[in-house]
């Protein structure tokens, strides 16, 4: 750890003085050969003088300036750094406005040195979630497969049941290979989009229809309050369609046996229509609903895990709807159920 920066206040000053008070005084002496002569005393107060008033002069227009510039240059990449401000009055000079820039070098340096924290953190964090989402399918793929193998093979019903766990894990491998792609492409800028008029009614009854096998098996049923009537919104529809499957996916899987997903629709004046995804579910803790859109972040691990679900569902949806121009609003309460909407224009807007 580097000692403490003193910066020094006087030596400028010291410096420019005496070399002021010299010069007066060699002066003196010269005029002195030419025929102007005062007494020496005099020539020694008068450098004196000269020379005191000079240390004065610059000790308080430039020395303690450029003691600030020496300060705010000595904290500059310091992580613990608190960020110098300047008292001063406004700029008058070529220092002052030295040490203004100094101040903005160092606001950016901090700013720059925590981004670079948070994006170290962020990585570690994910790398980290990342290996464990691997790792539990695939040792559970290699537990069963090595059951079989070690005899379990032989026996008809053990062994229908340990294949069906090794297909239900080798699905969680690729629908996480299958995410984490999408993730990847979509923070590469290379979600490509094709903004065209569709029937949100008919698109809404396809995706009910493709996950009502998984509500029925929680015994969620799924409802469509989409208002009749409602005019074609323009986006990408297969887009869409992965967000209304995410949402719902979700809203079944921290729905309570016996509960309900609605999807519902409305205009609105501005040339927009609302969707949201209704449940009655466990509901979201007002503290994690900021991070329900961050990379394998779960309210519950246990449930989503069991399900299999892998963490990026709504990581997704929040860039597609970004690359939509719109965003994911979140209103939930816990153990009372979720909502979750977002606006599209509709085609004649």
């Amino acid at each position: 750890m580097k000692p403490a920066f003193r910066p020094n206040h006087g030596k400028l000053a010291f410096r420019l003085s005496w070399r002021v008070s010299l010069l007066v005084l060699i002066t003196l002496f010269l005029t002195a050969l030419v025929g102007f002569r005062l007494p020496l005393w005099v020539v020694l107060c008068i450098s004196i003088l000269v020379g005191f008033g000079t240390f004065l002069f610059v000790h308080r227009i430039v020395a303690q300036r450029v003691a600030r510039l020496q300060t705010t240059l000595a904290k500059i990449g310091e992580d613990d750094a608190t960020p110098f401000t300047n008292n001063s009055s406004p700029l008058r000079d070529e220092l002052d406005e030295l040490n203004e820039l100094a101040l903005e070098a160092n606001q950016r340096i901090l700013y720059q040195m925590q981004e670079r924290e948070r994006v170290e953190h962020y990585r570690r964090e994910f790398l980290g979630n990342v290996s464990h989402e691997l790792k539990t399918p695939i040792f559970a793929i290699l537990g069963f497969a090595e059951t079989l193998l070690d005899g379990a093979l032989e026996d008809k019903r053990v062994r229908r049941s340990f294949v069906s766990k090794v297909l239900r894990n080798a699905t969680r491998l690729g629908n996480l290979a299958e995410d984490l792609a999408s993730v990847a492409r979509i923070e590469m800028g290379e979600l490509s989009m094709v903004l065209k008029p569709f029937n949100l009614i008919e698109l809404t009854e396809e995706v009910i229809e493709s996950l009502e096998s998984l509500a029925a098996n929680r015994n969620v049923t799924l409802r469509s309050a989409v208002q009749a009537g409602l005019p074609p919104i323009i986006a990408d529809r297969s887009r869409i369609s992965q967000v209304l499957s995410n949402l719902i996916d979700n809203g079944i899987k921290y729905s309570l046996e016996g509960g309900q997903v609605e999807v519902i629709a409305r205009p609105l004046p501005e040339g927009l229509v609302k969707i949201s995804i209704v449940d009655d579910g466990i509901g979201i803790a007002p503290e994690h609903i900021p991070r329900v859109t961050e990379r394998f972040f779960r309210v519950e691990t246990s449930r989503s895990s069991k399900l299999g679900g892998t963490g990026l569902g709504l990581a997704i949806v929040k860039h597609i709807l970004g690359a939509h121009g719109s965003q994911l609003m979140i209103e939930s309460l816990l153990g009372s159920g979720s909502t979750f909407g977002f606006t599209l224009p509709t085609a004649d807007e």
